[in-house]
């Protein structure tokens, strides 16, 4: 790690008042103060880097053109808002981000008025900018609402839904298109910038408008004609006509990295008279430090690193797989003797592991882009045309498809097969990403199977069992991070569709558990054990269809049961009671008790710490079963009244 950077200018900005107090002249050398603390700050913190080194001068230029917070400034998933929150009041706690108590890592409505709007999942940004826009108009209230936005986020859907009810906001929504990545434009230069700034001008703007009525006078044959020279024309040096066509006034492109121009530019939108605008910016992802600039992700998430070097701090290394990587790699294999396998992700490859089956399979590996809407229905075209599809999505990011998974795939009873990586809690990423509700989502449809793996050996055995399952849909669910460090079978096993496993065999308690708690639940089985109370623990494997017989078998079996997830209310724990209410197997006195995620969205911090504070871990497991037989922490019966 190396020291703080000398940052004079910088130190005299703590709110983006003091931005606008500064000559213009010095917006240059403010950004690349910034800069270096935005580098300094996540070599300690870890987090996205690339994101937010590309956006350091477009940050300076809207702050010192518009006037946040009354204008609102809302930042498209929010890991691009580190500069944003440095100069926005947060600088003393930039180094708490993603911590434990720290900042977010995203945007946060809690946590600063300059943040008007939370996020941390894409391309929501300029509906939320649009509602802030028409709520103003709605109060005859002053004040813009700013959209930024990167290229890969205009893959949605939502973005152009939004684009398209757009225009009633008029000249009060600004959209600016951070394009760092697509290169949907040719590079710019003065040239560029010079184009930018004279079409979103006055002298542009306001014979544009004149024309455009003019046009409007016209018989409609001769209008739409005048309209389509008017656009295409200025399509031709732009490339703005798409936009045109939904609404928004198009400047661009211009650079994002003169910050003299992005002023010039942005000022000139701020005082048209007309709208909605969208300025197209070019920006580079880890612009200003060479191992970003150099790497092939830009530094998009990093952990701990070296200011100097570069170097990431990843640990001793050498340890057990990460599940992403399994499950990739698992496909990657199962694919060689099964032409019929494919797999979509949704702008996620190299974190669902599917870049691992892209290397072998391009031909059969589908990114679409961040559109999971697309991607579940395109995968049951695909199921239904005799393909057996895999789609790799995060669980938080599954969410987002809700929809097409119950009227695409599971109303039609089509065999696409779901990754659902990330379940359960997440770590620094926190709530917005933390996987806690697909078993309440998926286990209440029809026709679906539900598998949630306990370890590394059942993902890759659940995988085999997936690709052969053709009667229906089937999702399995896996953490973030690495597995227990169990060595991988050569060949995998097919698992029989509802059936669980016995990991040990008591007759007192039974632990019945599903997913990676497994580990968890045998600890707990030990610290019982050594009280005295014999403990079974049960791997159920599926939390749909539920092994009904071995569950009855554990509830008559035993004195108290204890269902254990890393999912919200609604999951297994919700099936097993529903299960054994149904069935009366609680008329003879069994205690039966369900541990699971708090009804609350937890806050970020290391997983342990979390899970802990969900009362997931071992010594929670006995606490549970001791407070349910009444006895206490030695094993002693309390003496009841």
């Amino acid at each position: 790690m190396s020291d703080r950077p000398e940052t004079p200018l910088l130190d005299t900005v703590q709110y983006p008042a003091d931005i606008r107090k500064l000559d213009r002249e010095k917006l240059s050398q403010l950004a690349d103060e910034l800069r270096q603390e935005v580098i300094s700050a996540v070599s300690v913190t870890g987090g996205h880097l690339g994101a937010g080194l590309g956006v350091v001068e477009l940050t300076v230029a809207l702050h010192y053109v518009f006037n946040t917070p009354d204008d609102k400034l809302i930042w498209d998933v929010g890991h691009q808002a580190y500069p944003h929150k440095i100069v926005t009041g947060r600088r003393d706690r930039i180094r708490t981000l993603r911590q434990g108590g720290g900042l977010s890592g995203f945007t946060r409505r809690s946590e600063s008025e300059y943040d008007p709007f939370g996020a941390a999942h894409s391309s929501t940004s300029i509906s939320a900018a649009l509602g802030f826009a028409i709520a103003n108009k709605l109060a005859h209230q002053s004040g813009k609402a700013i959209a930024v936005i990167g290229d890969g986020a205009m893959s949605a859907g939502m973005a152009y839904e939004a684009m398209n009810n757009a225009a009633a906001a008029g000249n009060r929504l600004v959209v600016i298109l951070n394009d760092n990545d697509m290169s949907i434009a040719p590079p710019v230069g003065s040239l560029r910038n010079a184009l930018a700034r004279l079409v979103s001008s006055s002298k542009y703007l306001a014979p544009r408008k004149l024309a455009q009525k003019l046009a409007r006078a016209m018989p409609e044959p001769l209008h739409r004609t005048a309209r389509r020279v008017e656009e295409y024309a200025r399509g031709l040096f732009t490339g703005g006509t798409l936009f045109d066509e939904l609404g928004f006034y198009y400047v661009g492109p211009v650079d994002g990295h003169d910050v003299e121009a992005l002023v010039e530019v942005l000022e000139n939108v701020r005082d048209a008279d007309i709208g909605p605008m969208l300025v197209h910016v070019v920006t580079h992802k880890g612009k200003g430090y060479g191992p970003a600039e150099n790497s092939a992700d830009k530094y998009h998430g990093v952990v701990k690193f070296d200011v100097v070097s570069g170097k990431q701090d990843k640990g001793p290394g050498g340890g057990p797989p990460s599940y992403q990587n399994v499950f990739g790699e698992t496909l990657a294999k199962l694919a060689e003797t099964d032409s019929r396998i494919c797999a979509i992700t949704a702008a996620m490859p190299s974190g669902t592991g599917v870049d691992k089956f892209a290397a072998a399979h391009p031909e059969r590996a589908f990114d679409v882009g961040i559109a999971e809407q697309h991607g579940v229905t395109f995968a049951a075209g695909l199921a239904a045309q005799g393909m057996r599809p895999f789609v790799a999505i995060y669980s938080t990011f599954l969410q987002r498809a809700y929809d097409q998974v119950v009227h695409d795939v599971a109303i039609q009873n089509l065999p696409v097969r779901f990754a659902m990586d990330r379940a359960g809690l997440v770590g620094a990423d926190g709530a917005t990403h933390a996987g806690s509700f697909d078993l309440a989502y998926l286990c209440t449809l029809p026709n679906f199977v539900v598998m949630a793996a306990a370890d590394e050996v059942e993902l890759v055995n659940m995988v085999h069992t997936m690709a052969l399952h053709d009667s229906g849909p089937i999702a399995v669910r896996y953490p973030r991070g690495e597995g227990r460090g169990i060595a991988l079978p050569e060949t995998p096993q097919a698992l029989e569709i509802g059936k669980g496993r016995i990991v040990r065999q008591g007759s007192k308690v039974a632990i019945l558990s599903l997913g990676t708690r497994l580990a968890e639940a045998e600890k707990a089985a030990d610290q019982l054990e050594a009280k005295g109370l014999s403990t079974t623990v049960a791997d159920l494997r599926f939390a749909k269809p539920l092994d009904e017989a071995l569950i009855r078998k554990l509830l008559t079996t035993h004195e108290v049961a204890v269902t254990i997830e890393e999912a919200s209310i609604g999951g297994l724990g919700a099936h097993v009671l529903t299960m054994a209410s149904d069935e009366g197997l609680t008329d003879a006195g069994l205690k039966i008790r369900t541990m699971r995620l708090p009804d609350a969205f937890q806050e970020h911090d290391k997983p342990e710490k979390q899970y802990d504070e969900a009362h997931l871990n071992a010594p929670h497991i006995v606490e549970m079963v001791l407070k349910a037989l009444r006895v206490n922490s030695a094993g002693v019966e309390e003496v009841r009244a």
